[in-house]
């Protein structure tokens, strides 16, 4: 399943293991679940770190839990996590076997302070490259809070669920039974949102901040730029963000930015974080603004209010809010959005096979959407 080159990697990054770890598994004789005994016997033949019980008796099968060694508890993956959620798998059995994630501390915080029943079901489709961060970000819940318990579901191998659950769109979470959110989100958001002293947290921190020389509201390629050109001059400088790196986040593959050959989003958006942050840039994500108050005379302080209650000021304030997916606003499609309306078909499409699907928009990305589709769905008709 695994060629010599990922198996030799494989092997690289389990020798970074910590501690004891051990796979339990609840497997049948589909041919996933086959699969899926090869997997896991390849994973522990590459580390004496790593056990694997196959006496797991979960409703979902095949399916198999990263735990530490003596425990039951983990990241459970039902479906193989392979494609782009290999290295979602990769990522698990690190961080549980003691290897430290790459967050920030306050994160790891955070995650560690939330109590109450948190169970989480993550929907996600091998092709989907916005499915990886969602579950990365529940799965480095799990492993650090005994309190959140997080399922990782491969569609494809679970269709009758998909069906059931009317899901059209991945990934989709699920918190308690109930839709939970959809589309990609971080840590830093999941968290948030669940954590109903965030926004006043949060809050009190934006308005402890001292004022800028520049506030640049957005963080886009934009933002960012603008928030390199400014601390170049070494002034003070802070961005507001949504979500660094924008809708950028979601493009697939990147071939027309100058002087780079190709990248995809989710790289785009860490080197241009990266690069901002190396010039000393106070980046605040999570935060939406509100209001832009004037100064109230000359060479006076902009005010801009956050919808968190937060107010931040500065002498120069830049506005970069970007841009977003193209609606069309015709009836229906904000109430069928990631019910039977769909945005990328690289994540989506496999959730529509033998289906008849259209697709909205005759440019390059709608003519390349319909041909990914086509071998997939029944039949695509093109508007």
């Amino acid at each position: 399943m695994l060629d010599d080159a990922l198996k030799s990697q494989l092997q690289t990054y389990l020798g970074m293991l910590r501690q004891p770890i051990r796979l339990i598994a609840t497997l049948d004789e589909s041919e996933t679940g086959i699969e899926m005994r090869s997997l896991l016997q390849t994973i522990v033949g590459l580390s004496d770190k790593v056990s694997l019980d196959t006496s797991g008796a979960d409703a979902r099968a095949p399916s198999f839990v990263v735990a530490r060694d003596g425990e039951t508890q983990g990241v459970r993956f039902a479906g193989l996590p392979l494609g782009h959620e290999f290295t979602s798998l990769v990522l698990a059995l690190l961080w549980t076997g003691g290897h430290p994630p790459k967050v920030e501390q306050d994160v790891l915080d955070a995650i560690k302070a939330l109590d109450g029943d948190f169970n989480f079901e993550v929907y996600m489709s091998l092709s989907c490259h916005n499915c990886p961060d969602v579950v990365q970000a529940l799965s480095l819940m799990a492993i650090f809070n005994p309190k959140v318990k997080t399922v990782v579901i491969e569609g494809g191998a679970f269709q009758a669920e998909v069906t059931e659950r009317e899901i059209m769109a991945v990934p989709m979470v699920f918190l308690n039974g109930k839709v939970f959110g959809s589309g990609r989100m971080s840590v830093e958001e999941i968290v948030a949102k669940i954590d109903t002293g965030a926004a006043d947290r949060d809050a009190a921190k934006i308005n402890a901040k001292e004022t800028f020389d520049v506030l640049i509201v957005g963080g886009g390629p934009a933002g960012a730029a603008a928030a390199v050109y400014a601390a170049r001059k070494g002034i003070r400088v802070g961005i507001a963000a949504e979500r660094f790196g924008g809708q950028v986040n979601d493009t697939m593959a990147i071939e027309n930015y100058i002087s780079v050959l190709e990248t995809d989003g989710p790289k785009f958006g860490a080197a241009m974080e990266a690069q901002v942050r190396h010039y000393g840039v106070d980046i605040m994500n999570l935060q939406r603004a509100s209001k832009v108050v004037p100064a109230t005379a000359p060479g006076g302080l902009i005010q801009v209010q956050m919808e968190n209650g937060g107010e931040l000021s500065a002498r120069t304030v830049i506005l970069s809010t970007g841009a977003r997916w193209r609606n069309v606003n015709v009836p229906g499609e904000q109430r069928y959005k990631n019910k039977g309306v769909a945005y990328c078909p690289h994540c989506d499409g496999p959730l529509f096979k033998g289906k008849r699907t259209a697709v909205i928009g005759g440019g390059n990305s709608g003519i390349e959407a319909a041909i990914d589709l086509a071998g997939i769905v029944a039949h695509v008709t093109v508007i």
